[in-house]
C-alpha cells in the first residue's frame, strides 16, 4: 500500500510540473527550457543568471539560516 501511495504522489508531482511549465510559458516567464536558448542568443545571459542566483542565495540565507 505504501508503494502505491508513493507512485500516485510521484504522478501527481509530474502532472503538476507539466501544467506549471505550460502556464509559465503562457505568461512568458523564463523556465528551465529557456536556459540553452538564452545561452546561444547572448553572453549577457550568464550575468543575469549570476545576479539572479546571488539574489536567490541571499533570500535563502535570510529565511533559513
Amino acid at each position: 500500500m505504501n508503494m502505491v501511495r508513493h507512485y500516485f504522489i510521484g504522478i501527481t508531482v509530474l502532472i503538476t510540473t507539466v501544467f506549471a511549465s505550460l502556464f509559465a510559458e503562457k505568461i512568458q516567464c523564463k523556465t528551465g527550457y529557456d536556459f540553452p536558448k538564452g545561452l546561444s542568443i547572448s553572453s549577457s545571459y550568464w550575468s543575469v543568471l549570476g545576479f539572479r542566483s546571488f539574489v536567490d542565495n541571499l533570500i535563502y540565507q535570510k529565511l533559513f539560516l
